[in-house]
């Protein structure tokens, strides 16, 4: 493994393996990321996502292959992995090299840009969850990176955190411009955040006779303008293609809601009736044709308690 600042791409590996008791799980990885570029990665549980990015962190001396990384890089892991014994702007502080009033009032401008000045004196554990991923970005921000490395920073907020959370990495990754791999099993994050969408699998290469550690199936690019809509036929169409890289196939088109059909044409057209659905269907087997508006009231409570059940 090396390093290197030469001009090109912020990022550039080769062959990447990682063999664990005699099972490869990285299948030989070839990846480029140009400066500023944003990537999404992609893949079933087990695919090695997270491994990968540990070898582009230099956290595992068991990867090999040929990889070229800045000497300025960050990485925010799932969990925050703040030091509970230190305040929150001595946890962003971590590892500058900077002493006394410069390293605190560069701390203070990271935790500026994400919100939490007012938090800097606070301990780590009266954060909120979304509060202390917040201080993990300010944290990987501060040193300027070149390479950020992001193992599924969001997973574990809820729903509406997670929203908040992509629009301030956005804002974050405009300003500061690093290269970014996000790794993450959300589909739709992917979309929105990321220039390029990778998906990694070894999946597929078995089924076509080629096992031996994953590999990237699909690089694609995103190219959806901004701001990015879940509703966009483009972002559609890429969600459909991504998950049926990653085995989910989904409902091509919605189920149509049956016609809608006045009561009159019950009486009109005898031969017919509404079934449990509400649907114009022929009358089967009746003695006489009789329209759903001549129906008891003893029956029509009949036809709703059949349809409640069929429900459930």
């Amino acid at each position: 493994m090396s390093t290197s600042d030469k001009p090109g791409p912020t990022l550039r590996v080769r062959n990447v393996e990682r063999t664990f008791a005699g099972r490869k799980v990285l299948g030989g990885l070839d990846l480029d990321i140009g400066r500023g570029e944003f990537v999404a990665l992609l893949g079933p549980s087990g695919s090695g996502k997270s491994t990968f990015l540990r070898a582009l962190a230099a956290l595992d001396p068991g990867a090999t292959g040929s990889l070229e990384l800045p000497v300025r890089k960050s990485v925010v892991f799932q969990e925050p992995r703040l030091f509970p014994w230190k305040r929150v702007w001595k946890n962003v502080a971590l590892g500058l090299p900077l002493r006394g009033a410069a390293r605190r009032e560069r701390a203070l401008a990271a935790l500026g840009e994400v919100g939490l000045t007012a938090r800097s004196l606070a301990w780590p554990l009266t954060l909120s969850g979304g509060e202390a991923q917040r201080v993990a970005l300010a944290r990987a921000l501060v040193r300027e990176p070149e390479l950020l490395l992001l193992d599924e920073p969001f997973g574990a907020l809820d729903a509406l955190t997670r929203i908040r959370m992509h629009a301030l990495l956005g804002e974050l990754w405009r300003l500061h411009e690093p290269a970014v791999l996000l790794v993450t099993h959300d589909v739709d994050e992917a979309l929105l955040l990321a220039d390029r969408v990778l998906v990694l699998s070894s999946a597929e290469l078995a089924r076509e006779g080629r096992p031996g550690g994953s590999r990237f199936i699909a690089d694609l690019a995103v190219d959806i303008p901004a701001p990015r809509r879940r509703n966009h036929p483009r972002f559609v169409a890429l969600r459909r293609l991504l998950l049926s890289h990653l085995g989910v196939q989904e409902d091509s088109e919605p189920i149509a809601e049956p016609a809608s059909v006045p009561e009159a044409a019950l009486a009109a057209e005898p031969k017919f009736e509404r079934d449990e659905l509400g649907r114009l269907v022929p009358r089967a087997n009746a003695p006489r044709p009789i329209a759903m508006a001549q129906r008891s009231r003893a029956e029509a409570a009949q036809a709703s308690v059949a349809k409640g059940l069929k429900r459930l």
